[in-house]
């Protein structure tokens, strides 16, 4: 029943804090994050619990499931796992979800109640992606998550916001669709090949698909993964939704939603689809190293502190994206740690932004400068998570990508070296942000307040869980090892 808490409560959480803030506005926000810092201890918990067999055992099954028939007419089954992959993102979900909160605090001042029923129900829809291993609930959870992040960004949203969210909805929704279609194509194939209509992952491992069949059904899936990673070119959404959102959807959007695209292409397209994924690793690993270059080179290019923060985005999830169609140790392990450090630091730097914006009333860069004899603290922080994007040794970020270009190497040298010229890309954009910031002279003559107390608390638990990934990643690559072993045998890639 664990695995149902983590989503239930996260639903009842967002009822009770919409229920209350009539009353308390400042309720509403303590129940939203006592919600969020339960269900991040009851992943750490799990992880404690498993930690050992998952380390030693060499367990490759689900250690914690519930299996209740939904629909059992149609094959539809209420069905929730976790192995090691959807523990660490559950971790992360759940842990950026107490960020999300604690950043909103003092931001949000409409529709409190709306907003934490939005914020809340979005985290369970993330939640439920992860852990649903039916595939009728799988889609369910992934339109879960589109209607509450719609309004995050169009109800708290700034200027463009409307129109921000409405692109994010006409993509993701559309995409969504063809990954539906793609859905139910497979379950009528598996049913004609053996009599059985059912949506369980598992059983629909190994469907005997004709070559033309299954690169369209595995292109259906790709595609609505691929716009959430985002892919170049299916990626303008990213941009406006990232830069109109409030910081909390801003961090949910980048630290989260962009991880279920990810890890769709691990759980979904490779295993269920060998054949058609080998064929199309060729296309999908230059798709994933024209991201990396292109996004970094548009983040360069930016004058607005947010925008230029989500294109980085784009850069860093090519990675991924190479690594998952990379297929072997050293590339999947790389990804994992990509996804993970990802959504700590660029998480962290929206963080930082939304901070900026709410006490200058502006994200221009031009605006800024000189920063650093006025907040200290929060420039301190803000170059430090600057490094990490960059890929800093020693920070996780470059332990994900130095891990992804060593299995890249050892398929396609050329794409390894090409990913490579990105992460030198990277230091440039790091250091707009840093220069036209933090340094200089203060010409607009900005007096500021540092970092809050609730401010540190977010800087120092993201600066000290960056640094764990980077000095120390071991628990993490071993917590993955057996779900990747597992994935790696149904692959055959």
């Amino acid at each position: 029943m664990i695995l149902v808490w983590l989503i239930g409560i996260l639903l009842v959480a967002g009822v009770l804090a919409w229920a209350v803030a009539p009353v308390s506005t400042r309720a509403a926000r303590w129940v939203s994050l006592i919600a969020a810092g339960t269900d991040f201890g009851l992943s750490v918990y799990l992880w404690i619990d498993n930690f050992r067999g998952l380390n030693y055992a060499g367990n490759t099954a689900w250690f914690a499931q519930v299996d209740w028939a939904w629909v059992p007419e149609f094959g539809i089954h209420f069905h929730l796992a976790m192995d090691g992959l959807s523990l660490l993102l559950v971790t992360l979900a759940s842990f950026l979800g107490v960020v999300s909160v604690l950043a909103s605090w003092r931001e949000i001042r409409q529709a409190v109640g709306f907003f934490h029923l939005n914020l809340m129900w979005v985290l369970a829809g993330i939640i439920g992606v992860f852990l649903s291993i039916d595939l009728f609930l799988f889609y369910f959870a992934w339109e879960l998550m589109l209607v509450p992040m719609y309004f995050l960004i169009a109800i708290w949203g700034h200027e463009r916001r409307v129109y921000a969210a409405v692109k994010f909805f006409i993509f993701t929704q559309l995409s969504g669709l063809l990954m539906l279609i793609a859905i139910l194509a497979l379950y009528f194939f598996h049913h004609a090949a053996t009599g059985v209509y059912t949506f369980e992952y598992e059983q629909l491992l190994g469907t005997p698909l004709g070559r033309a069949a299954e690169m369209g059904i595995m292109l259906g899936f790709f595609i609505a993964f691929a716009v959430k990673l985002p892919m170049v070119p299916l990626h303008p959404w990213l941009p406006d939704a990232h830069t109109e959102a409030p910081t909390a959807g801003s961090v949910i959007l980048a630290g989260l939603l962009l991880k279920t695209g990810g890890y769709g292409l691990l759980r979904f397209v490779v295993p269920l689809f060998p054949g058609a994924a080998r064929e199309f690793a060729p296309a999908a690993m230059v798709l994933g190293v024209i991201g990396i270059i292109y996004g970094a080179l548009l983040a360069f290019g930016q004058t607005d502190l947010k925008r230029l923060v989500a294109y980085t985005s784009i850069s860093h999830m090519g990675f991924v994206l190479i690594g998952v169609f990379a297929w072997n140790t050293l590339a999947l392990q790389g990804a994992i740690v990509t996804m993970l450090a990802h959504g700590i630091s660029t998480g962290a730097l929206f963080v930082i932004a939304g901070a900026l914006q709410e006490r200058m009333h502006t994200r221009e860069l031009a605006e800024m400068g000189g920063l650093w004899d006025v907040i200290p603290r929060m420039s301190g922080a803000g170059l430090f998570f600057a490094l990490g994007s960059l890929g800093l040794p020693g920070l996780g970020d470059f332990v994900g990508e130095f891990l992804v270009l060593l299995g890249v190497w050892r398929v396609w040298p050329a794409i390894a070296a090409t990913a490579a010229v990105g992460v030198l890309a990277a230091t440039f954009y790091a250091l707009k942000i840093v220069q036209d910031a933090f340094q200089g002279p203060n010409i607009r003559h900005w007096s500021l307040q540092d970092l809050t107390g609730r401010e540190w608390a977010i800087m120092g638990s993201m600066i000290m869980a960056l640094i764990w990934l980077g000095l120390y990643p071991q628990p993490v690559l071993s917590t993955f090892a057996p779900a990747m072993r597992m994935l790696q045998v149904l692959a055959g890639f």
